[in-house]
């Protein structure tokens, strides 16, 4: 069982940015993966960004160039990097931890709101 939370989400300006964190609550091992999705109101789930624990990197389309995903193995600590953002991007971001590569088990934050507004 790993617990997953995020901090950082806030309200933000258009052109602003932020940098959500996100710590999973493993000592012992490296968690394989780690990444960010966010929903907005009346709309799925999607995913923002996914990292390994070898660095190797996928955004999607819409936050390529605004966002970086980055992490500290050591800590099984995952962060992202938010410039530039739009009022689309207002959504509850939540952090998500794949421990293993062997097995597709995952585990989610509770969340953290992100809203882009004047």
């Amino acid at each position: 069982q790993v617990q997953v939370v995020e901090s950082g989400g806030g309200l933000v300006q258009p052109g602003g940015s932020l940098r959500l964190s996100c710590a999973a609550s493993e000592s012992r091992f490296t968690i394989y993966a780690m990444g960010w999705y966010r929903q907005a109101p009346g709309k799925q789930r999607e995913l923002v960004a996914t990292i390994t624990s070898s660095g190797r990197t996928n955004y999607a389309d819409s936050v390529k160039g605004r966002v970086t995903i980055s992490r500290d193995n050591a800590k099984n600590t995952v962060y992202l990097q938010m410039n530039s953002l739009k009022p689309e991007d207002t959504a509850v971001y939540y952090c998500n931890a794949r421990p293993s590569a062997a097995a597709p088990g995952t585990y989610w934050g509770q969340g953290t709101q992100v809203t882009v507004s004047s």
